[in-house]
């Protein structure tokens, strides 16, 4: 009779123990000679005990003057912002910024302030990067047009930006306003 008394007792704290540090799994509210099972301690029959199921944990407040974490920004991401800040800018053959460009070198000039060097020309830079499907287009993307002729940065919302020819300054337009040629990530 006291190794069975004594076997309960055991029992009972182990049960106690386990219910102070949260480690009970029960779905509901077991009803009286239900087992209970503590996970890496085993399963208990404790007639008379009625668990009744754990709280949900309260939320934690957000600390005042703590900011979320901030998204992570991509080269492109940057890169947009830098072709973004030179919209308006005059359309100059051959020009690679900071105040004119053409359509490749305001691509260039635009990944560079993200910290990335790419090809000075629209072919060539129609021919680095990794392939993108134009469902799939993020923006920072170089899109090219006409054959590769001319090229653009890859707004979001459908939309390029580009420096697109004599008299036109540099602009943000519908991908859909011209040929799509493809597109390129770096």
């Amino acid at each position: 009779m006291a190794s069975q008394v004594s076997k309960r007792n055991v029992r009972r704290a182990v049960v106690a123990s386990a219910l102070a540090v949260g480690a009970l799994t029960a779905t509901a509210a077991p009803a009286a000679a239900d087992p209970i099972t503590i996970p890496g301690v085993g399963t208990f029959e404790i007639p008379g005990v009625v668990i009744p199921p754990l709280p949900e944990l309260p939320q934690v407040p957000q600390a005042p003057g703590i900011a979320p974490p901030a998204p992570v920004q991509t080269a492109g991401d940057r890169a947009v912002q830098a072709a973004e800040s030179k919209l308006g800018s005059p359309y100059v053959y051959g020009a690679s910024g900071p105040n004119a460009f053409d359509c490749s070198g305001l691509i260039q000039w635009a990944y560079k302030q993200a910290g990335l060097e790419l090809p000075r020309t629209s072919y060539a830079q129609a021919a680095a990067g990794t392939p993108v499907a134009q469902s799939d287009l993020r923006p920072g993307d170089v899109i090219s047009f006409y054959g590769g002729s001319h090229s653009g940065i890859y707004a979001g919302g459908g939309n390029v930006i580009h420096a697109s020819t004599s008299g036109q300054p540099v602009k943000l337009a519908p991908v859909s306003s011209m040929p799509f040629d493809g597109a390129r990530r770096y």
